[in-house]
């Protein structure tokens, strides 16, 4: 029989087991995913918990409810991958051989990369929330925060769902404005970028958004060192920005199973085809989610459509076939732009986000590149979607894994 090892039980991993155990004759091939521990976490919770819209209680199920019979789940460290041997290295000595391994690990923060950030201030003044720990202690910052500077920074790409530091900086408006105090509070937004997004049709709305809402935008940002002590955040060009409260998105670098294993660069992403998936320089590894090192957004949505595309790509590979199916960076972000309302947008490796309706050409529900608050209902029915739905591996062909250019205008 033959074997499937599926490195991680996050959304990616969980997604290609349901698919894969659906398509792989089960007499013949056999599959395990290997994760740490039996908590599935909803990432895109950890935005709302500083703002008291989620609780931890709302962001955790068993692994084990959204694995397909036929699927084992085996709980345990991963030391490393042994390519050159076709197996999975476990912390506790065992091995487990693949025949086909699909990495899924994720990225990991580093915020001791940057110095003095997670020195003296870290968890009191300076927090993160892409963490439970750091959303958690956040929140619990900003419901007592009177007034001061808050500076929103994101030291630098590529970092899990690009448009999340934006979404924080926009729900700190409306949640201190909920709050009374938003007047005695200057929200700074420093970021790495030459703008407020990477792709600037996107970038010039967002900027508008931002400058409606008050909320100073301070561009190529490369960051030197955080002061926790004095709360300064400096920056390599002279600029230096006081803070009272420092919301930070750390670097951000791929799991410490690929830096164990050799298989990631410098920032221990995995080179990957940007088209089939597979790993550059191993013919039965394929990646997908964050582990990869494509120049597409580390978003939910791109693990999905990129589970679409492996769905296709492994078993033909693995029945001596060249890999059908293309995958052309296709994403779609809802962003949070606060007091009900968010803006979408749709775009891939060569398109820029553009207007329109989304999914259906001219019905949508859904408008691209302007607010509304159908937008913002849509990115709270997706907690629903993703349990119910994109976990179990569901047919969504009315949102194919390409980008279509239907119902948009440029």
């Amino acid at each position: 029989m033959k074997k499937l090892v599926i490195l991680g039980g996050g959304t990616a991993g969980t997604m290609m087991a349901a698919k894969l155990r659906e398509r792989l004759d089960p007499w013949s091939w056999q599959i395990q995913v290997v994760d740490r521990d039996d908590d599935h976490l909803y990432q895109p919770g950890l935005l709302f918990i500083p703002f008291g819209v989620y609780g931890q209680r709302h962001l955790y199920k068993s692994r084990r409810r959204f694995m397909p019979d036929g699927v084992e789940l085996v709980l345990a460290e991963v030391d490393r991958v042994d390519p050159f041997r076709n197996r999975v290295l476990l912390a506790g000595g065992d091995a487990l051989p693949y025949d086909q391994l699909i990495i899924a690990t994720g990225s990991r923060i580093v915020p001791q990369e940057t110095p003095g950030l997670s020195g003296e201030g870290w968890g009191r003044d300076i927090f993160d929330f892409y963490t439970v720990e750091g959303a958690t202690g956040l929140r619990d910052r900003l419901t007592g925060f009177k007034g001061g500077r808050l500076v929103i920074n994101m030291v630098d790409m590529p970092i899990k769902c690009p448009v999340a530091p934006l979404e924080f900086a926009f729900l700190a408006d409306w949640f201190l404005h909920e709050r009374g105090v938003r007047e005695d509070v200057e929200i700074v937004y420093a970021t790495s970028l030459d703008s407020a997004f990477t792709k600037q049709r996107c970038s010039d709305a967002l900027a508008h958004v931002l400058n409606e809402k008050g909320i100073r935008v301070e561009a190529q940002v490369a960051v030197e060192e955080v002061d926790g002590r004095n709360r300064v955040l400096k920056s390599f060009d002279g600029r230096s920005f006081d803070f009272d409260l420092l919301v930070t998105v750390p670097l951000h670098r791929g799991s410490k199973v690929v830096a164990r294993s050799g298989l990631g660069n410098e920032s221990d992403f995995i080179p990957t085809d940007k088209h089939t998936l597979r790993a550059l320089e191993w013919d039965n590894i394929w990646v997908l989610g964050d582990a990869t090192d494509l120049p597409s957004s580390k978003a939910g949505s791109v693990a999905h459509f990129q589970a679409e595309v492996l769905t296709e790509n492994l078993p033909a590979a693995a029945a001596g076939l060249e890999p059908p199916a293309s995958f052309d960076g296709h994403a779609n972000c809802f962003i949070e732009t606060g007091f009900g309302k968010a803006i979408l947008i749709d775009f891939n490796y060569d398109t820029e986000p553009l207007p329109g309706r989304f999914p259906l050409p001219g019905a949508g529900p859904f408008t691209l590149l302007e607010e509304s608050e159908t937008n913002h209902w849509g990115k709270m029915a997706f907690r629903w979607a993703y349990w119910n739905l994109l976990l179990k591996g569901a047919d969504l062909s009315s949102i194919g894994p390409a980008m279509s250019p239907a119902g948009k205008w440029s």
